[in-house]
């Protein structure tokens, strides 16, 4: 599914992943949150986009062609997209700088690493375009260490089922992942319970009993 920049900006902007838990709970879907092993490069990140998963492997030599899936991988990522890579093992920098400038010129908005990044410093300057979630830092070289395997494919990032199309919603508290087909419903449905939230806060710091204000709004 294609969505338009200002959508994925509205979302990212108003809505927060703790709602869309809510959301996903109410649907039936309660392990939709990862586990809590990646972490923002800094604290106020908040990154929202279309999965492009890439899915990687450790080797222990080097091949001819290191880098040839690994190049193919970014180089297919669409306007909108998060690259979701997966390589469980932090035995190399599998993400680097020269990768998110690729990504960048893509229309990428940023990337999920189950995996370690390098460069990290480099990266950081350029979050206004690009942000990432990661699991550690290694600046050993991916060559000889782990080759990508494929792309566009399921993957288990951090503990949750990712397809191509899902929408990733990324924040300090976690990384959730709404399936393509119910993007649409779970957001409105976010958006929605954001507006009750906003009502319910107003009414605490007036004073009201969060008793009272859950019988009256039924939001917790």
């Amino acid at each position: 599914m294609t969505y338009t920049k200002e959508y994925l900006d509205k979302i990212q902007k108003e809505l927060n992943t703790a709602v869309l838990c809510d959301i996903l709970d109410d649907l039936g879907y309660r392990h939709q949150a990862m586990n809590g092993s990646l972490y923002p490069l800094e604290e106020d990140y908040k990154l929202v986009g279309v999965a492009h998963t890439i899915l990687a492997y450790d080797v222990f030599e080097q091949p001819t062609q290191a880098y040839a899936t690994e190049i193919e991988a970014v180089d297919a990522l669409q306007p909108g997209s998060i690259a979701v890579c997966v390589n469980k093992s932090c035995n190399n920098g599998i993400w680097g700088e020269l990768m998110t400038n690729a990504a960048i010129a893509r229309g990428a908005r940023g990337a999920i690493i189950d995996g370690a990044i390098r460069d990290i410093t480099q990266i950081k300057q350029l979050s206004d375009r690009f942000m990432i979630f990661t699991k550690g830092r290694n600046p050993l070289d991916s060559k000889g260490r782990c080759l990508v395997a494929d792309y566009n494919c399921p993957v288990e990032c951090d503990g949750v089922r990712v397809c191509p199309g899902d929408l990733l919603f990324a924040d300090i508290d976690g990384i959730v992942v709404v399936p393509e087909k119910l993007v649409e419903e779970v957001t409105q449905k976010a958006f929605e319970k954001i507006a009750g939230e906003n009502l319910v806060r107003d009414a605490l710091r007036s004073g009201m009993l969060l008793r009272d204000a859950f019988a009256k709004y039924g939001i917790l």
